[in-house]
């Protein structure tokens, strides 16, 4: 992905320059991951995974990878017997911490311990704030909304032109079978 493909969804290219591009960078520049995926390695103990391809690989288990990803950042919770100091709902034993915990704050899982045919279950109800975070969770939870839909857009920014041309594709299919379909019926009307 380059950086002028942000033009796509509003930016202009001076915005570009000022907020995304450091001194070296220029408009026409692939995107680069800051991380070393050796030291990443080391430091969580797996590569963290590039969440646009998570949005894009995610997308055709009865949703779309935006909801995946939307619920899996929305379900942190400090877990200090990990690695990491965090876990996951969506996603246990994550090798990934928080990144947005400042925003979101802390939180506990709430458990309850249910009866279904017999057999006790536990069963997650809600949540616990720990320590609050600099945004209440509906802001926290726009925030994310909005970074996932822009993750899911950078999986294929090429998405929306696809889908514009198939419908044109399968209107032309359409059209086209009709013709055979007329063709047919006049060249074997005599032969019959």
């Amino acid at each position: 992905m380059r950086y002028n493909r942000l033009q796509d969804i509003g930016l202009t290219n001076q915005q570009i320059k000022d907020n995304l591009l450091f001194a070296t960078d220029k408009v026409g520049d692939t995107m680069k991951a800051n991380i070393d995926p050796k030291q990443a390695k080391d430091w969580f103990g797996a590569v963290p995974p590039d969440l646009t391809l998570v949005a894009r690989s995610r997308s055709g288990h009865g949703g779309t990878g935006a909801d995946y990803l939307y619920t899996y950042l929305r379900t942190y919770y400090r877990d200090e017997t990990k690695p990491t100091g965090w876990n996951n709902l969506a996603f246990p034993n994550v090798g990934m911490p928080n990144p947005l915990w400042q925003l979101q704050g802390e939180r506990e899982p709430v458990y309850e311990d249910r009866k279904v045919k017999g057999q006790t279950e536990h069963v997650f109800v809600g949540w616990k704030q720990v320590t609050p975070g600099t945004m209440s969770p509906k802001q926290y939870d726009k925030a994310v909304g909005d970074l996932v839909n822009y993750m899911h857009w950078m999986a294929e920014p090429a998405q929306n032109n696809r889908v514009r041309l198939g419908i044109w594709v399968l209107l032309f299919l359409a059209g086209f079978t009709y013709i055979a379909w007329r063709l047919n019926t006049a060249y074997w009307k005599d032969i019959k």
